[in-house]
């Protein structure tokens, strides 16, 4: 089948599905072994997860359908991929590499690694493992359901990996990286996908183990009572303290990129605002003269610390996306071909030695193909997320980009108010001929 003849087809379907596939258009017609439970099968076993008209199986575990759940069957099919885990992805390249730097950075007395490593926990989570144990507030956009994947109003897929962050200081772990796919409603384009993969890392430190190294360190504390919270430090650690840990952090991750991307590499900070960080900043990097964000990190809001019992400590934290670093790495052009089953593709990352050199070799030689489609809603209830999920649905990987074309128009009709909308498809096709 042509290009065009798929596209005509994805056209026609979203005609005559319209009604039954989003919510906004109804309204026209009227691990890790620490939690073996949690974790997930590696070896094929586990059963692929179900959608019903009024529940969904995830794992096999049932939740009832309410007025929350909004994951689609296209979504549910990715979950318990795990590419980060399969030997010679790029995916899985990116996190051995990231992994195998810890491991010879930060090795105990008796050799062993002080970072332990989970990248086998399930992505279904609770909302209050999502928002509330990050100090997320009740009212903040990131809740939003046009922005995550709820399967009920109390469990969704995780929007990011930091919401395993509380369980596993609360299991006495206080230096781990933790892996994992992330749910994300989002546009279409070439650096955009709805499922993507993120890897973090938190240290906590006791007051010995800060000022050991420190002149006169056993006359310094982490915490001081009666502070106030600054633009520097939160209100209950000292200066001393807060200094030495962003310090820490820094060096480990300066460290850390510069090992993947070289030594020469020039290195920014950018100041920014997390929930459940502060101090918190974006690391940038001086790529092909350009600057690239590559990290988010920052000192653990001690409330976070405290509530997962390790009150006596404080630490940093630290999230990257494994997509990005692949692309700039290895020159992956497009976010869709890390789902690639094309043997062309996959064989370009069977390395015999993770940091053999590689660059990606495009598969396709195909020309972009455009259509325009435009429809009509009522002025209000229309989320842009809804549209991008029911062309993820039914155009698949074929969709490359979808862009707004002349905006939102508002227009009066017999008294009703009106949107018109325009977008256009872009359909690439990712392989190359037989």
């Amino acid at each position: 089948m042509t290009l065009y003849n798929i596209s005509q087809t994805f056209l026609k379907h979203i005609v005559c599905h319209w009604s039954a596939s989003c919510q906004w258009t109804r309204s026209l017609a009227v691990s890790h072994k620490l939690y073996p439970c949690r974790g997930l099968s590696t070896d094929g076993s586990a059963p692929r997860p179900r959608i019903s008209e009024d529940s969904i199986e995830v794992f096999s575990h049932v939740y009832p359908r309410d007025d929350m759940t909004n994951v689609t069957a296209k979504i549910l099919s990715k979950v318990g991929s795990q590419l980060h885990n399969r030997p010679h992805h790029p995916l899985w390249l990116i996190k051995e590499r990231i992994k195998d730097h810890f491991y010879r950075s930060y090795i105990g007395r008796t050799g062993n690694p002080l970072f332990s490593v989970h990248d086998n926990l399930s992505p279904v989570v609770t909302v209050e493992q999502n928002f509330d144990s990050l100090l997320i507030p009740p009212d903040h956009p990131s809740r939003k359901k046009g922005d995550n994947y709820y399967l009920n109003r109390t469990h969704m897929l995780r929007a990011h990996t930091s919401a395993h962050q509380k369980e596993l200081v609360r299991s006495g772990l206080d230096r781990f990286l933790l892996a994992g796919d992330v749910y994300r409603r989002d546009e279409i384009d070439s650096n955009h996908y709805p499922v993507f993969h993120q890897m973090e890392g938190v240290r906590l430190f006791s007051n010995h183990e800060l000022f050991a190294r420190v002149e006169n360190g056993e006359e310094l504390s982490l915490f001081e009572s009666g502070g106030r919270r600054t633009p520097q430090k939160q209100e209950t650690h000292t200066l001393e303290a807060v200094k030495l840990v962003e310090f820490d952090l820094k060096q480990a991750l300066t460290r850390l990129v510069r090992h993947l991307f070289g030594e020469d590499l020039e290195i920014r900070w950018v100041d920014c605002y997390f929930p459940f960080t502060h101090p918190s900043f974006e690391m940038e990097v001086r790529f092909e003269g350009d600057w690239l964000e590559v990290l988010g990190c920052g000192v653990m809001e001690q409330e976070l610390v405290c509530s997962a019992g390790a009150g006596n400590k404080m630490g940093w934290a630290f999230g990257l996306g494994l997509e990005r670093l692949a692309m700039v790495l290895f020159g992956i052009p497009d976010i869709r071909l890390f789902w690639s089953e094309d043997e062309r593709f996959l064989k370009q990352f069977r390395l015999s030695d993770i940091y053999q050199p590689v660059t990606f070799q495009p598969l396709s030689k195909y020309p972009a193909l455009f259509n325009d489609i435009s429809f009509w809603l009522p002025a209000e209830g229309y989320t842009e997320n809804d549209f991008y999920d029911l062309v993820r649905s039914i155009g698949g990987d074929l969709v490359e980009k979808v862009t707004l074309v002349d905006g939102v128009l508002e227009i009066v009709r017999m008294r009703i108010q009106i949107q018109t909308i325009i977008y256009k498809i872009c359909f690439q096709w990712q392989k190359s001929c037989a």
